[in-house]
């Protein structure tokens, strides 16, 4: 009986506490503007044209959404089109929508990249003027160096830009054999450490990867330290797993997720989003193995979190089909999130919003296998917001954070313009 009183004790005083801070947050908010909760998803890699500075980034013709309905003839997306996805100005191969249920619009990149990490920290109201560092032609003596004597390793293997599920197969069995990590880097900032379950377990994996995160400072201060655990019999059969885990610089703490944490609301990560900003403004966060499992994840809080944001990465779009260009793959899983966003748009609430766009491009129709620098979509919809909006194109993707810094009364992020008086009436 006493632990009955003490859970009823703690269940009012919870209550009165999140009714309080809803009641603050409301004084900056009219009555019909009000939302409660946030879903936030990334289709990492979906961007939708090529940006007005994508010859500098030596993507010009990208455009991952056109040209990969384009390749299979055509994309079965009605939930995306519904939205207004296909009525996004200069958007190709998408059928429009006559009464389209969402705003629709296009962001264009003002941070200096085109990488995962500086796109989703642009959306939470951070610019990045300088890009993050690449290595064309591998990591110099001095880091790798370091690396071995702080490590305790003998050696590695590889140390030059490579495709992960190419070089794994190229050199696992002399990994298996020697037991040295295989090292190496894309055309985006990263740093990635592959290495077999049974020969480099993956807490050891994580080890090492902290130990190079802490060493990728300064002028080498990479975007992420990316671990790949693999398994696997050899013989060119070896598979990547879902252990994978990214080590990002920590971001400024002038960012959205900040201001939301710091409101008393929950900051959920989905998928790789806590890693990304390396835990900086996330109070709950669970990763995912597939895209699937991202959106199983997101309706389970969405069925027990009652408000704040849950905010969640779909990274398959990116890692299994832009990155090995298999269009097939890619409009197949555009197809199979369509369905899903089905079910989330159903389990939404009357003061729930749903936030759809992308961090970057990876065209899987182009030659490149690396990241492009596009426009990417940014769709809003609830039963609060207005249909039909076009908001066109912004310079930013920080619209996105200056839009819920508005809408709960948050200080206003140093970059973005809110799209508030736009979404509601």
């Amino acid at each position: 009986m006493a632990d009955l009183d003490l859970y009823v004790t703690y269940y009012v005083c919870h209550k009165a506490y999140k009714d309080l801070m809803r009641d603050l947050r409301g004084d900056n908010m009219t009555e019909d503007k009000t939302i409660r909760r946030i879903i936030w998803i990334v289709l990492d890699s979906v961007g939708c044209g090529q940006a007005p500075d994508a010859a500098k980034f030596g993507d010009e013709g990208s455009d991952t959404l056109g040209n990969t309905a384009a390749a299979v003839g055509g994309l079965n997306i009605p939930n995306l089109i519904s939205l207004g996805l296909g009525n996004i100005d200069g958007i190709k191969n998408l059928d429009k929508c006559d009464s389209p249920l969402g705003a629709y619009g296009k962001l264009a990149e003002m941070s200096q990249g085109k990488d995962t990490t500086i796109g989703h920290w642009e959306m939470a109201g951070i610019y990045t003027p300088k890009p993050f560092p690449t290595y064309p032609d591998g990591f110099p003596d001095k880091i790798i160096d370091e690396f071995l004597e702080k490590t305790g390793l003998a050696g590695i293997l590889c140390n030059k830009p490579a495709s992960g599920t190419v070089v794994i197969n190229e050199l696992g069995d002399e990994h298996v054999r020697t037991g040295k990590p295989i090292i190496y880097t894309s055309g985006d900032s990263v740093f990635q450490i592959a290495a077999h379950e049974d020969v480099i377990p993956v807490d050891e994996l994580y080890r090492i990867c902290h130990i190079a995160r802490q060493i990728l400072v300064g002028d080498h201060a990479v975007a992420r330290v990316i671990a790949r655990p693999f398994v696997g019999q050899g013989n060119g059969s070896y598979k990547r797993t879902a252990n994978r885990r990214d080590f990002s610089l920590k971001p400024s703490e002038d960012n959205i997720l900040v201001r939301i944490k710091d409101a008393g609301l929950p900051v959920i990560g989905v998928g790789k989003i806590e890693d990304i900003f390396a835990g900086v403004g996330i109070t709950e966060a669970r990763h995912t193995k597939d895209n699937m499992d991202g959106c199983d994840v997101t309706l389970e809080y969405m069925a027990k979190v009652e408000e704040g944001l849950i905010y969640t990465n779909l990274v398959e779009f990116d890692s299994t089909w832009g990155h090995r260009n298999d269009y097939q793959g890619y409009a197949k899983g555009l197809e199979d999130f369509d369905k899903r966003l089905k079910s989330i748009m159903e389990e939404m609430r009357e003061d729930d919003m749903l936030i759809i766009t992308a961090d970057h491009g990876c065209d899987p129709t182009t030659p490149s296998t690396d990241h492009s620098r596009e426009f990417v979509p940014l769709l809003f919809y609830g039963p609060r917001l207005k249909r039909g909006v076009n908001l066109h194109t912004s310079n930013t993707y920080a619209d996105i954070a200056q839009t819920l810094a508005e809408m709960w009364g948050l200080k206003p992020t140093s970059v973005g313009k809110s799209r508030v008086a736009e979404i509601f009436d």
